[in-house]
């Protein structure tokens, strides 16, 4: 996966997430995710993002005992969780297959995106990591001055407070200190180069070609109710 550009692997990724909208049926949505899996067992990503996928499947459970509980049949339960579950992996593959400052770089030059906008969604990306590191490192540091979360869930969410309060002030610091960075970098011309090579190669056509195909058969086998 890390051989294919960034702008084919969105068309896949989106590619991905249509072909899971259109399934309706429990049983290629399974083997849907299961492919998406094994893509990210051989992209070599699967042991480093276990828990994200496992935080990913108990979502997708609570999603289908919500649908189930208003009112939904036992299969669109399944559906609905399988499908977000499928939607939410493919996106993992490509984030942890790809280089954001090669993203910035295609989504500006390829898509034609205005800077601004491309810069702040790889930078939102860039800084999920650091915010869950952070609030794991917030919450030890608060653990070790006695803090324990015993109780309800509403006297948690009080107690959790003395976590959200410091974790703020960190992302506020860490905003101005990036702001200013971005200021004296210039952030704001109207020129932009980039360093990354994000050309289309004949592997990257050989992958958009098949991933439309496979909408587009998919589409098909959906009106055949295959699907």
């Amino acid at each position: 996966m890390k051989r294919f550009v960034p702008l084919s692997k969105l068309i896949a990724t989106f590619a991905f997430s249509f072909c899971a909208l259109v399934m309706h049926t429990p049983g290629p949505l399974v083997g849907w995710v299961i492919l998406e899996l094994i893509l990210l067992l051989i992209s070599g990503q699967l042991r480093q993002n276990g828990k994200a996928v496992f935080s990913l499947v108990i979502f997708a459970v609570f999603l289908g005992v919500v649908q189930y509980l208003g009112g939904g049949s036992l299969v669109s339960a399944y559906v609905t969780g399988l499908r977000m579950l499928a939607m939410t992996i493919i996106f993992i593959i490509l984030l942890t297959t790809t280089r954001l400052q090669d993203l910035t770089a295609s989504l500006v030059t390829q898509l034609r995106i205005p800077y601004e906008y491309a810069f702040m969604f790889t930078a939102a990306l860039r800084f999920v990591p650091d915010f869950i590191a952070e609030s794991k490192y917030v919450q030890e540091a608060q653990s070790c001055r006695g803090l324990v979360s015993t109780g309800n869930v509403f006297k948690k969410s009080i107690q959790y407070m003395s976590v959200v309060q410091p974790l703020l002030l960190k992302s506020l610091g860490r905003a101005e200190t990036m702001a200013l960075s971005l200021e004296l970098r210039g952030f704001g011309s109207t020129e932009h180069q980039f360093m990354s090579n994000v050309r289309l190669t004949s592997r990257d056509y050989i992958l958009v070609v098949v991933m439309v195909a496979v909408s587009v058969g998919m589409v098909y086998l959906r009106m055949q109710g295959q699907v």
